[in-house]
């Protein structure tokens, strides 16, 4: 490539690399995973680069969701490593009640399938449509739709003050 691209390229991930990371730790999990799967997502991406019109950040994200997917569905090779002990977090100003909420949201969110996850993250993080997140995934829309569904009532079972959340702004940020 060319110094001119490399530059591009350069300036592309300086730019949007923190939005792209919390796009991807949203579908990954954690924070280790996250960092693999962006960079997975941009190395694909460099070696596309010249071919790459106009916004880059939607073609980076759509390898970041198909990757997220293609990946569980391949675990067998890459086997999770359970721990203890999930770490501490330091305080920010919320009640116990609130990060309990939250780290309870975050395991069930985990519990999800893939493409339940993505859904979501698409639809409710990135505040995309429902054809939006079709195009994004390469399904219909009535398979969004069902699998937003089918996700949002499994979290509403997973936990139980979820309705509740909607009232509360601070909690769902």
């Amino acid at each position: 490539m060319t110094e001119v691209t490399d530059g591009e390229f350069t300036a592309f991930v300086n730019e949007r690399g923190n939005a792209l990371l919390r796009i991807a730790y949203a579908l990954a999990g954690n924070q280790h995973a996250a960092e693999d799967l962006l960079q997975n997502a941009l190395a694909k991406a460099y070696a596309r680069w010249p071919r790459i019109r106009g916004d880059a950040e939607p073609y980076v994200k759509r390898i970041l969701y198909h990757d997220q997917v293609s990946g569980w569905r391949h675990r067998a090779r890459r086997p999770e490593v359970p721990v203890a002990v999930l770490p501490e977090r330091a305080a920010t100003g919320d009640s116990g009640h609130d990060a309990d909420l939250r780290m309870l949201l975050r395991e069930a969110l985990l519990a999800l399938p893939p493409r339940q996850r993505a859904v979501l993250t698409l639809r409710y993080l990135e505040d995309l449509s429902v054809e939006q997140t079709a195009a994004i995934l390469g399904c219909r829309p009535g398979t969004v739709a069902s699998q937003a569904s089918k996700a949002l009532a499994k979290l509403r079972v997973l936990v139980p003050g979820l309705d509740d959340l909607t009232d509360r702004s601070e909690v769902t940020r």
